[in-house]
């Protein structure tokens, strides 16, 4: 021992010393190891974002709240039970200014739903002809298709909402003076007015026969396809199908009697009564919404289509298919690839370029949310149910295309 200290008191030092040292190698290895690991480097990135943007939303948040109780404006979604007060122009259900600010926003977000759906419908088949016309060896159609492209990308949609609407403001009859095609049927500035059938539950039974005639149809072709996979013998499905789906309402229909009795409409003082119609407005913006995005969608159905080799093409037509057999049976099922990620994009800016309705006077869901906003004062919450309603219809329609894509993507060995 010297001054207190053993003597074998520096090896135990240098041991301790080693041995801290050995541990911090390992730790650092241990850290490097896992830093240099892609997938476990990504993954601490993405919890730092999600805490950084958590705290941002959360003082974004806050902020908000205690402004909005500092100024002493109510918040909640408890202003949806509460009496509208006012009346919407058209509605696929009933609605009345008694009901809540909840059923008015139902009914712009089911107006909002047809004018899309029947837009989108639409939109499909005319834009897949003018694509397929726009490839045309006929060189007038060829260049009529082209035209029609060029002008309607090139004009804003918003424009030519105003200028359909107008054409049916300013060019068509007053309800006396209305046009009539046919008895029944009137055109004017008040809408497309037609006769629908008087309400039977013959059509109700008629359309659960319908339901069940396409759930049928879904079976049987799972049944022939597998049916062909195993013995090679085709079924006529498709004759079989029309069969179902035209004659199982139809045997429905008329065992209830087979009623044809009409609501039709007539002028009654300024405007008409009985029937249906279409406004203007609806008019106008799906006239608007359609030509517009038929435009981009001939587009896509071109590129699809060329997409396809033309040794595909000629391969068939020495098979003895006409144009039209090759274009249906073998180059659109190999175009379908190329055309429904993009189809799928179009979908979505007509369902989201159907807000603009309210530029002419449609009352689509953000028509109706405005004029709720106005009345209650909570735009915050106004503003939340719009965003909330367009992602459920953006993220429907995408998950109804993918579904699709899948179906139909060509399978590779």
């Amino acid at each position: 021992m010297f001054c207190g200290v053993p003597l074998g008191a520096p090896h135990v030092f240098i041991k301790i010393f080693g041995e801290v040292i050995a541990v911090s190698e390992s730790i650092s290895e241990k850290i490097a190891s896992f830093w240099l690991d892609e997938k476990k480097r990504s993954i601490v990135f993405q919890l730092l974002v999600i805490c950084i943007v958590g705290l941002f939303a959360w003082y974004l948040i806050s902020n908000t709240v205690q402004n909005l109780h500092r100024q002493h404006i109510a918040t909640g979604f408890g202003f949806l039970k509460k009496p509208a007060s006012f009346e919407i122009g058209e509605s696929l259900i009933p609605y009345s200014s008694s009901d809540t600010y909840a059923k008015a926003l139902l009914v712009g977000a089911l107006n909002t739903v047809k004018v899309s759906f029947v837009g989108i419908i639409i939109t499909v088949i005319l834009g897949t002809f003018i694509g397929i016309a726009r490839l045309s060896s006929n060189w007038l159609i060829s260049r009529l298709a082209a035209i029609y492209i060029e002008v309607m990308q090139d004009i804003p949609v918003l424009l030519q909402l105003f200028f359909w609407y107008a054409i049916f403001y300013e060019t068509l009859p007053g309800p006396r003076q209305a046009i009539c095609p046919v008895d029944g049927v009137y055109i004017c500035n008040r809408g497309f007015i037609f006769p629908i059938p008087k309400y039977h539950p013959a059509y109700g039974y008629a359309f659960l026969a319908f339901i069940v005639a396409c759930v049928a149809v879904y079976i049987l072709r799972k049944w022939a396809k597998r049916r062909q996979d195993l013995t090679g013998k085709t079924f006529p499905v498709f004759r079989v199908s029309l069969a179902l789906i035209l004659g199982l309402p139809l045997i429905v229909w008329f065992a209830y009697g087979a009623p044809i009795v009409m609501d039709i409409p007539r002028i009654q003082g300024f405007n008409f009564v009985g029937g249906t119609s279409f406004t203007p407005e609806f008019m106008a913006l799906l006239l608007g919404l359609v030509l517009y995005t038929a435009a981009f969608v001939a587009e896509i159905v071109r590129a699809g289509i060329q997409s396809v080799s033309k040794g595909q093409w000629e391969a068939a037509l020495a098979m003895g298919l006409t144009h039209s057999q090759v274009l249906r049976l073998v180059v659109l099922p190999q175009a379908l690839r190329v055309i429904v990620p993009p189809l799928t994009s179009q979908m979505l800016n007509l369902t989201k370029n159907s807000s603009l309705a309210v530029a002419i006077g449609y009352p689509d869901f953000v028509s109706v949310a405005n004029t709720t906003i106005n009345q209650t004062g909570q735009s915050i919450e106004g503003i939340a149910l719009i965003m909330l309603v367009y992602l459920i219809f953006s993220l429907s329609t995408s998950a109804f295309m993918n579904w699709y894509n899948k179906k139909v993507k060509l399978v590779e060995r």
